[in-house]
């Protein structure tokens, strides 16, 4: 039976011991980190090699390809995309990055699907307010809750259009944080009201894509005593009250910002409401001890697994990549004639 839990794995290829363990767990997915990349080859060998370790041809994997500083694919074998702020630099009007940010994404998910991975932690919906620890900085799309709606929706049907399902993240709202998740757990400490009309919103507005990531954030007016991640009350307000109806994922149980054992966080995050829980970084005792607080995905979280998935096309829109590459950075270099162009809907992807 599928177990609630998403895995990565040490390298390029799959071990026995890998192997095994995939086999006997059954995880929902799996994640690729930069450990595992090294040629397109490579990385279509290792999807083909994970999926068959447990017997599903279509089993979901993901990757974080923001752009930027958070992209796991790069060169020499795929362009470096920006980070979330620099659309609006390089265009300077809205309707113009939003057009640059979807065609970005586009381009992302071509590359994505041809090594046979299929779902992107993206877009980044937080909204970094000022003194806020950079572990968001540039990977937010504005410093405004509309502007980042309005880019994290183009990125997400930029990736829909592609074949592969993006994750909203990281709810409620990462960018009050004082610290970074990966080494400290930060508590925030506006009021309902405040976070409502800011950090919510971009959440809210998108609250119909069909997956979403938790934030390791301590919020006092939702649950002064635990992190949104492993909350009851924080997974019910965004089921709720920001209206989010798919799959939720938990951010990865390493992170210093949460407590206890491996076993106990998977265990607490689960309980709270999280659907799949997530482990990066391949260790093999660390994934033994996570698959020790796991159990199936059934219910709810089984019917919204199935629905995600459900969203992934299997005929992507047209796009002429080369024409798409070409156009896609001249305008990221701010030569206004790239600003519009026929590369997709015109090509066979």
């Amino acid at each position: 039976m599928t177990s609630a839990a998403i895995y990565g794995c040490a390298g390029h290829r799959l071990t026995e011991d890998e192997r095994a363990f995939f086999a006997e767990a059954r995880p929902w997915g799996f994640i690729l980190f930069r450990r595992n990349i090294d040629s397109p080859e490579q990385v279509r060998a290792l999807t083909d090699e994970l999926r068959a370790a447990i017997g599903d041809r279509d089993a979901p994997i993901l990757i974080d390809q923001e752009g930027g500083r958070v992209q796991r694919m790069g060169p020499p074998h795929w362009p470096k995309y920006p980070p979330g702020d620099a659309y609006l630099k390089a265009t300077n009007d809205p309707a113009d990055a939003r057009d640059l940010v979807r065609l970005g994404a586009r381009l992302m998910a071509h590359d994505l699907r041809e090594v046979g991975i299929n779902i992107d932690l993206l877009p980044v919906l937080d909204v970094p307010v000022p003194g806020a620890h950079d572990i968001i900085g540039d990977r937010a799309y504005g410093r405004d809750p509309q502007t980042v709606a309005l880019l994290g929706r183009a990125a997400a049907e930029g990736l829909l259009a592609g074949g592969v399902l993006p994750c909203i993240k990281h709810m409620p709202g990462h960018g009050r944080a004082f610290a970074d998740t990966h080494k400290d757990l930060p508590t925030v400490h506006a009021d309902l009201e405040t976070l409502d009309a800011w950090d919510f919103a971009p959440f809210k507005a998108l609250s119909d894509m069909p997956i979403g990531m938790t934030a390791h954030i301590v919020f006092s007016a939702i649950d002064p005593k635990r992190p949104a991640t492993q909350s009851k009350r924080a997974i019910r307000l965004i089921r709720e009250r920001l209206g989010f109806g798919g799959l939720l994922l938990s951010d990865d149980l390493v992170m210093n910002a949460l407590s206890g054992s491996l076993t106990q966080r998977a265990h607490k995050a689960l309980k709270a409401g999280c659907d799949v829980v997530i482990h990066w970084n391949g260790d093999m005792d660390e994934m033994r001890q996570v698959a020790e607080g796991v159990g199936p995905l059934k219910g709810g979280a089984k019917r919204r697994a199935e629905a995600a998935l459900a969203r992934i096309v299997r005929t992507p829109e047209p796009l002429d990549p080369v024409a798409g590459h070409e156009r896609f950075f001249r305008a990221m270099a701010g030569k206004t004639d790239a600003a519009k162009g026929p590369d997709v809907g015109e090509a066979q992807a």
